[in-house]
């Protein structure tokens, strides 16, 4: 079912249609095919809502650094202050990431997010009025909080769409998300100089500014409340209310997500791609500005060229996920992710050494690419470490991420003990050191990078193996079999090419 006005975008998928879903839908009523322009309720709708409001949530974060320049003026602020500060931007988002996966498990993806990125606005908006070091540090902390909406955005996507099109749903939520910390650095040096020319002095234009991404930011969040809906067949307080869904505990989801090891490797190695991605959001501008004495709008342009890769970049990463479990199953998609992910820190490492303008912008547009596509291709993974603990599994995967940016900011951005670019440098010599685990994934029905599969492992077994035998005879691990029946490909296709479980048969061991 389609029409020429709703997609440009198709993936492989069942040939089997939904009932009342304007999408082809497997077992579950996920997606089975991605549209990529259309808005059919929920799957299309829930995609739009969640990348757009996490885009507003990366360009709020963000928003300072483009016009630190006249910022730190105003401010008298120091490079140690500077430094601090974009800690303190990612910082916070490491245990809100984590708390944001145990509340999508426990209270679903909607309200989570909508209430995250409402909580967070006002500190957007309160930038407009600081006035010294510690109130600027104090304003980027809890603005950075929502950042943890990417977890429910994730999500959110793991929920709605199948498993043959899961890594490209979210590699582009992702990535047109994180658009947000390239679209900053542009939209706010615009915006300070309409208000600067104006008639506003440069240090009232830049407060005034902040009101933009703070008024976005509480549109989204207000959209994603009235529209959105968590699952296929509707919201998590009704479905649990009809009995339709199995409310889960904390403990039990929390105790299932921390004991899955490959949880913590995906963390480790998600905190060299999407936290140098954040490391980079916060010092690239000032590096070209101070490094090769490019003006501010110069220098903006420069480094949004680095987030805006993101369009196509994380969501091509995703794709190639997917691509590469239609052929060659897990292995495929652990595979691509070493691979590109080691080169995205060589990349970073010539990034460090280049003294000339135009090379260096070159080798930073591809480092982009590479970085960035390796967070879509580690959310290819995500969605298959845990069926029980998604959430929690998402939201350390994600807090991983901004664990690496502190860390690396730390080490190598804070204070002058290192240069920038001997910074950016050891930073790409970090990426090839935390990538090595990934060696380490293995799935017992599936394999991993230099072994195959278990001999007579099955995924039915190994999301099963998440719930008691009290609660299997009680139907509650239904979904977990649904989805291991729908995920048949992630086997190769030596194993098993056969589709997903449309929605109108009924997996074998359900």
């Amino acid at each position: 079912m389609e029409d020429s006005g709703k997609s440009s975008l198709h993936v492989e998928s069942s040939a089997a249609e939904g009932g009342h879903f304007k999408l082809p839908v497997d077992s579950e009523q996920k997606a089975t095919e991605f549209w990529l322009f259309s808005f059919a309720k929920p799957h299309m709708q829930a995609f739009h809502l969640s990348w757009f409001s996490f885009f507003c949530c990366f360009v709020s974060t963000f928003a300072a650094p483009p016009l630190l320049p006249v910022i730190r003026d105003n401010l008298n602020l120091t490079t140690t202050d500077i430094g601090n500060a974009g800690i303190a931007s990612v910082s916070g988002a490491v245990f809100a990431r984590v708390a944001m996966g145990t509340a999508c498990d426990l209270v679903g993806p909607r309200l989570a997010s909508a209430s995250l990125t409402l909580l967070t606005a006002p500190a957007v908006y309160f930038t407009s009025v600081i006035n010294s070091a510690s109130s600027y540090l104090l304003v980027r902390f809890f603005t950075g909080f929502s950042l943890a909406s990417f977890v429910s955005t994730q999500f959110w996507m793991s929920s709605m769409f199948s498993p043959p099109v899961v890594g490209v749903a979210n590699g582009i939520a992702g990535g047109w998300g994180n658009l947000g910390g390239g679209a900053t650095q542009l939209i706010m040096p615009l915006v300070y100089d309409l208000i600067h020319h104006i008639g506003s002095t440069s240090f009232t234009a830049w407060r005034i500014a902040f009101f933009i991404p703070g008024f976005m930011q509480t549109v989204s969040a207000i959209a994603v409340l009235a529209l959105g809906q968590d699952l296929p067949n509707g919201n998590y307080r009704k479905l649990e209310k009809a009995g339709d869904k199995h409310k889960d505990s904390f403990r039990k989801v929390f105790y299932h997500g921390v004991t899955n090891y490959r949880g913590w490797i995906l963390a480790l190695t998600y905190g060299y791609c999407f936290g140098v991605e954040l490391t980079i959001d916060n010092i690239i501008a000032e590096y070209f500005y101070d490094k090769f004495n490019v003006n501010l709008r110069t220098a903006g342009i420069i480094a949004a060229s680095f987030g805006m890769a993101n369009i196509i970049s994380r969501p091509g990463g995703g794709l190639l996920s997917d691509w590469m479990s239609r052929r060659h199953g897990m292995r495929g998609r652990l595979w691509s992710l070493w691979v590109v992910q080691i080169t995205g820190g060589v990349l970073c490492i010539v990034m460090g050494r280049m003294n000339n303008l135009g090379a260096s912008i070159i080798v930073m547009i591809l480092f982009s690419f590479f970085v960035q596509a390796a967070c879509g291709l580690t959310f290819g993974v995500v969605p298959f470490v845990s069926r029980r603990s998604l959430g929690l599994i998402s939201g350390m995967t994600g807090g991983g991420g901004n664990v690496g940016a502190v860390i690396t900011q730390l080490i190598f951005f804070k204070g002058s003990k290192y240069s920038k670019e001997t910074g950016i440098t050891l930073m790409g010599v970090m990426i090839l050191c935390c990538t090595l685990p990934i060696t380490l994934i293995y799935f017992p029905q599936w394999g991993g990078l230099f072994c195959g599969p278990r001999p007579k492992a099955t995924a039915e077994d190994y999301y099963a193996a998440e719930w008691s035998e009290d609660e299997k005879e009680r139907g509650y691990h239904s979904a977990s079999v649904k989805f291991a029946e729908n995920s048949v490909r992630e086997g190769g296709r030596k194993r098993d090419s056969s589709p997903a479980v449309p929605a109108d048969d009924t997996p074998s061991h359900a």
